[in-house]
């Protein structure tokens, strides 16, 4: 008898865990998409405990890129257009939420003095000149690359897209936040044990 009860406690726990686990990967997709990802039932888990499935969301957002530039190419798009189709992509479904961090980067420290005033920068919505130039630099050489790459460029796509999350939870331990009360403050909680998964 009680063999059977440490077998169905057992089975609890394993549906507490995967049910954990889908919550986490839930809150990878709100975080790093706008994908619709559905209602979290309960308490929501904190990014930090999200941050083993940020490659997961990378897989995502990768497989759609890789998709667009698929049809394109299919449909027999010049390699710039489909390059540029996938790269739209990827932006759509993050919400171009990198875009508008590599935005922010470029006009603090293309404007900023000192510390400070870069942060201010960077905390000011409107995007500035550097701004502009970097995102117009970033977004036309992966549109080139993927041109480059040419019908095989899904693979790449993907493993860039997964690997360039896998490295988010790394920097978020390795490097202390900007800020006290920015986005790299409440990801910190990622924990050593986590960057390395």
């Amino acid at each position: 008898m009680s063999w059977r009860h440490g077998d169905l406690c057992r089975g609890r726990g394993r549906r507490r865990v995967i049910r954990t686990r889908l919550a986490e990967a839930q809150v990878a997709l709100m975080l790093l998409t706008r994908l619709p990802a559905g209602r979290i039932a309960g308490a929501a888990p904190g990014m930090g405990a999200s941050a083993w499935a940020w490659p997961l969301a990378g897989l995502v957002v990768g497989l759609i890129a890789a998709a667009a530039h698929g049809v394109a190419w299919a449909a027999g798009c010049d390699p710039l257009i489909a390059g540029l189709l996938a790269v739209a992509a990827a932006v759509l479904a993050t919400g171009a939420l990198h875009e508008d961090g590599l935005g922010d980067v470029a006009d603090g420290f293309g404007g900023g003095r000192d510390r400070d005033a870069k942060l201010a920068i960077m905390r000011d919505s409107r995007v500035g000149s550097y701004g502009v130039i970097a995102l117009i630099l970033a977004l036309g050489l992966k549109a080139a690359a993927l041109a480059q790459l040419g019908a095989e460029a899904a693979g790449p796509l993907v493993a860039a897209a997964m690997a360039s999350r896998a490295v988010m939870p790394v920097l978020l331990v390795a490097l202390p936040p900007a800020r006290g009360d920015g986005l790299g403050r409440g990801a910190a909680a990622v924990g050593r044990g986590r960057a390395a998964l």
